[in-house]
């Protein structure tokens, strides 16, 4: 029998399937980031921005509920299990979208895609942290963060396009059935399970155990807790920018292709940017990057109301792409290395619980805001929200991580 270790090259088999089966849950995600908002107003007329956000609202707290319980889980079913179980979620969503009669239909296919994502990310994560230890845990992160929001903008600009060409539907949605049976398949068939990993670190790991996870990763514990509200707010901004960028850009006169190649850059480069970010979130301290990158996507969405200029557009996309990317596996690192890797997946599972219900507030929020006013003082809304976060890391959050 082969003697396991800890490390990304020891294990990069199984390490880069799993970057790879993210990038198809990643892919799931933007099949209909840059369609949805236009198919609400279009095909099914609808016109109150609180009502056409209410697909994120349903996906956020169905991913967020979900993403809790496959922490809680995780040890006890199998993370292969929960991953493979989270592919079959995924099946019917592409199906129900193409043959919607109606938007209830949509809300059905948005909380199934919800749980998809919930059990198959989260299920990947722990996986991948399990898999490398402690050296790299931020680089691992940023090869899983960088691969699944790559496929999301690759995958939104491919469903943009084939839309701009062909129609809402059926067409850009086909995308999505090829993804759920080949996530599926690969996931069944090639994973192997990581507990045996958990142990081996655990042997030598010194972290404190929490009292209480739930409590401790949601506030109590300076770090986890500020980790925790910039987590929520980052994907508040998220649920802004996935529910009305596409509104607020058609509203200036841009069209659909012009459209989903400005929604596309922000994902794409939050993706491609992890590369390099979440090796930095192994050398340098997580603090500054989380408050700088916080601080790069409130700025960035702020001047987002002041222009019409399809070129600064891009420039905005890739600063709150690069801000975003700065955040993102330096979350996850960090959470990972507060927690013990018993309670580790649990902790990553609250963590994760907050962070996507951000999607379910902040479409809520930017939506109740646009329908009262107008959709600048929605966006500058959560500009000022997300500003706020990064204070709140800069003053609560100990500098040791």
């Amino acid at each position: 029998m082969n003697q396991v270790k800890l490390g990304i090259r020891e294990n990069w088999k199984q390490f880069f399937l799993l970057v790879l089966i993210n990038a198809f849950v990643g892919g799931m995600v933007g099949m209909e980031r840059s369609i949805l908002p236009q198919l609400a107003e279009e095909e099914f007329q609808m016109a109150a921005k609180t009502a056409i956000l209410s697909f994120i609202i349903v996906f956020g707290i169905s991913k967020a509920i979900t993403n809790y319980f496959t922490g809680a889980l995780a040890n006890k079913v199998g993370r292969k299990n929960l991953l493979t179980i989270g592919w079959l979620f995924a099946l019917p969503v592409p199906f129900i979208i193409i043959y919607a009669p109606n938007w209830s239909w949509i809300i059905i296919a948005n909380i199934l895609l919800g749980i998809n994502q919930g059990l198959t990310w989260s299920s990947t994560v722990v996986m991948k942290i399990d898999l490398v230890g402690s050296k790299n845990r931020g680089l691992a992160m940023g090869f899983n963060e960088s691969a699944g929001y790559l496929a999301v903008g690759a995958v939104a600009f491919a469903s943009g396009y084939i839309a701009s060409d062909f129609g809402l539907r059926p067409y850009p949605f086909y995308i999505g059935i090829f993804l759920s049976f080949i996530g599926l398949l690969s996931s069944w068939i090639l994973v192997k399970d990581t507990k045996i990993h958990v142990g081996i670190e655990s042997n030598s790991n010194e972290t404190a155990r929490l009292k209480n996870v739930f409590l401790d990763t949601s506030w109590r514990h300076p770090n986890l807790g500020s980790i925790t509200q910039a987590g929520l707010v980052n994907n508040l901004n998220d649920g802004m920018i996935w529910g009305l960028f596409p509104i607020l850009l058609a509203n200036k006169g841009f069209g659909l292709e012009q459209i989903a190649q400005i929604v596309a850059i922000y994902p794409m480069v939050w993706g491609l940017g992890q590369l390099g970010t979440g090796k930095l979130a192994d050398l340098l301290p997580k603090k500054p990057l989380l408050f700088w990158g916080m601080l790069l996507q409130g700025l960035a969405i702020v001047f987002m109301v002041f222009t019409s200029d399809f070129t600064i557009f891009v420039l905005l996309s890739v600063l709150l792409g690069l801000g975003t990317a700065i955040v993102y596996p330096t979350f996850l690192a960090a959470i990972a290395d507060e927690t013990h890797p018993e309670q580790r997946p649990k902790s990553i599972g609250v963590f994760r619980l907050w962070r996507d219900l951000g999607y379910a507030i902040g479409a809520l929020i930017t939506g109740i805001i646009a329908d009262l006013w107008d959709t600048n003082y929605s966006v500058l809304s959560i500009a000022f929200i997300t500003l706020l976060s990064s204070l709140v890391i800069q003053v609560r959050m100990r500098r040791q991580v």
